[in-house]
């Protein structure tokens, strides 16, 4: 049985590596041109993304159907092996279970004849049982701390794993992945703050569990599609949702401040010369950081209390297209009194828009 764990987890693990999640053909356009306008156009791939597509920057591809980057396969979970990943995800806490069960068995057994308990204290005796026939493996000292350790590194990977378990089938279930979770989250937040009235939908969930589960677990172990066209419920079309995202990317650019940069900011992760608040408030995210010069203009859209993330404005013909975005300390920038393409005050103008 432990070898039929073994043998289903590894396998489940390599095909999520090695099958990669599919990304998107470079220089993929829609059929229709006219479509092009609800889609979002990605200058690194020099394609237009595809709906419920990303671009990964660890990968540096757009990966159809992206769920999140996975260091642990080195590679993204999306629309190929998202089955695979997932089974990976449940396969391995049962086998630690089952694991666990032999540990706690094999120490009761062995710890059975070993104690003994007086009035004032517990001895055990981990020498070697005497009964004959000698057991094959001596349950000694060195073999109970190791039968421990053990124990304990398989309960801890069940209920590390089991919640990672737990959160893809939850998606899963209503057809999404975890960044299609952000997105909605996103859509509320912004209809609710515009008060405009609309109601966005999600596109993709079938209206049933079962439905959902099986656009992504078949028989076959082939997803259905191709991964760039996509069944939607009723009342909703193929770019319901990268429209919504069009929306949001206008509205963070109306949101978003401009800082200039009063400090030099090599991009280390947890810089020590910036304050021992800044170094021990680090944002716990794989997100970059970016590396900032005295002088430079950035676009914050988000931060914290001593960290700001945002996008470095930079010339666009001389730095071929590429966007710098990441992290910041929030101490090496000054807000911008005005905003050069309006020349009006910032807050004024975020406030009227």
């Amino acid at each position: 049985m432990l070898l039929n764990w073994t043998v289903m987890i590894l396998y489940n693990y390599f095909s999520a590596m090695f099958v990669g999640p599919g990304y998107v053909p470079l220089g993929w356009t829609p059929e229709k041109s006219q479509d092009c306008m609800y889609l979002q156009y990605c200058k690194v791939c020099q394609s237009y993304k595809a709906p419920r597509s990303h671009h990964c920057r660890k990968c540096n591809r757009c990966v159809m159907k992206m769920d999140h980057h996975c260091p642990w396969i080195n590679n993204c979970c999306g629309y190929q092996n998202h089955a695979s990943f997932t089974l990976f995800l449940l396969l391995a806490p049962l086998g630690c279970i089952h694991a666990s069960f032999i540990f706690v068995m094999t120490m009761y057994t062995q710890l059975y004849n070993r104690i003994s308990f007086g009035w004032s204290s517990v001895k055990i005796d981990m020498s070697a049982a005497k009964r004959d026939p000698r057991p094959i493996i001596p349950f000694g000292l060195s073999a109970f701390a190791a039968s421990l350790f053990a124990l304990g590194l398989a309960l801890g990977t069940t209920i590390a794993v089991g919640m990672l378990f737990i959160i893809q089938m939850k998606v899963i279930l209503t057809n999404k992945t975890s960044i299609e979770s952000w997105i909605e989250e996103k859509a509320k937040d912004r209809i609710q703050y515009y008060q405009t009235g609309e109601t966005f939908i999600f596109p993709y969930d079938m209206g049933s569990k079962w439905k959902n589960f099986k656009q992504v677990f078949t028989w076959s172990g082939i997803p259905e599609g191709d991964g760039l066209d996509w069944p939607v419920r009723d009342g909703c079309h193929q770019y319901s949702l990268t429209i919504e995202q069009l929306k949001q990317k206008a509205d963070k650019r109306v949101r978003s401040v401009r800082y200039q940069a009063v400090e030099d900011y090599s991009g280390v992760c947890c810089p020590v010369t910036k304050g021992v608040k800044t170094f021990f408030t680090t944002p716990c995210t794989e997100e970059p950081r970016i590396a900032l010069s005295k002088g430079d203009l950035i676009l914050a859209t988000r931060g914290l209390k001593h960290w700001m993330y945002g996008e470095k404005i930079l010339d666009s013909a001389a730095n071929g297209g590429i966007r710098e975005r990441g992290w910041f300390p929030r101490k090496c920038v000054e807000k911008c009194q005005y905003d050069s393409e309006s020349d009006q005050p910032v807050d004024g103008e975020k406030k009227n828009r």
